[in-house]
């Protein structure tokens, strides 16, 4: 028989996980702010990602501009995807067609290879941030050594990583990289670094200011998951970001306050508002019938 699985927990399923509270899907943060929260400035990386990657695949041929290395790369980008997301192509005009929606898609190739190496430097920072020894793949190597010298200069210690944490209040879940102490480091005043919340980031891009709403979501959880029970969730002094690149790390403060968690849950308002089974789902009638005369 079957192990019952724990009411409250993180499930993983393929490539993503989900959270159930006291047996309940609730969202997570970073779902809570990916729905609730605009991002305006993903048109203009949707548009500009396309037309790199059309650009980029294009020939001249004797004066004539020549597709073909486009149309090849958008069927075998095709054939990688899950079968629920593949386009099917047919001949002559459906294939035009096929491919028309295959690169109205491609956005995600940019997004998906990106998520790709995020995960897999979160994967071996917390191997090496445990003390392990990491086989690294080449094209993560300076992403690794970056991290590498964070953990040397830093000198985190008695950290809790990747954990899952939970608030019953506002119902939600999530999973922060690390929880660190930084004993014997001091900052340039002499001030001591103390006790940090802090999550690692990939992104070629930098820190975007909704990290801050991330950080306090996980701040103000009230319980952390410690195998089979919930332990109060420890108290930070501030918290931070990790930025790991190719070519070395930053971390930077987030300049958080009691606002900003008011923020994250007004973003949560909003996610639930448009969720699919929300208010938003039923704001709109069906067509109402011509009103009849009273007399």
């Amino acid at each position: 028989m079957a192990a019952k699985k724990p009411a409250t927990r993180m499930q993983r399923a393929g490539n993503g996980h989900s959270y159930y509270l006291d047996g309940e899907k609730v969202p997570g943060v970073t779902t809570i702010l990916g729905d609730g929260l605009p991002k305006p400035a993903l048109v203009g990386w949707a548009a500009n990602t396309t037309a790199d990657y059309v650009m980029n695949r294009l020939r001249v041929v004797d004066g004539h501009v020549v597709a073909d290395d486009l149309v090849d790369d958008l069927k075998a980008w095709n054939a990688t995807r899950p079968g629920w997301a593949q386009v099917k192509i047919g001949g002559g005009d459906l294939e035009r067609l096929a491919l028309a929606r295959i690169l109205a898609n491609v956005r995600y190739k940019d997004r998906d290879d990106a998520a790709r190496r995020g995960t897999e430097v979160h994967l071996i920072a917390e191997r090496l941030a445990r003390g392990e020894t990491v086989e690294v793949p080449e094209e993560l190597r300076g992403h690794v050594d970056a991290y590498v010298r964070f953990l040397e200069e830093w000198k985190p210690r008695r950290a809790l990583l990747e954990r899952v944490v939970v608030n019953r209040r506002w119902r939600y879940m999530g999973k922060l990289d690390m929880i660190a102490e930084f004993p014997g480091m001091v900052w340039e005043d002499g001030s001591p670094v103390g006790r940090a919340l802090l999550d690692v980031k990939t992104s070629r891009s930098g820190i975007f200011p909704e990290v801050g709403l991330q950080l306090e979501g996980y701040r103000n959880a009230e319980t952390m998951l410690d195998g089979g029970d919930e332990i109060p969730m420890p108290s930070v002094d501030w918290v931070g970001a990790i930025h790991v690149t190719g070519e070395g790390y930053e971390v930077r403060r987030l300049n958080t306050t009691p606002e900003t968690f008011r923020v994250f849950l007004y973003a949560k308002q909003l996610a639930d508002w448009l969720a699919k089974d929300g208010p938003a789902s039923s704001m709109v009638s069906d067509a109402l019938p011509v009103p009849r005369s009273a007399s």
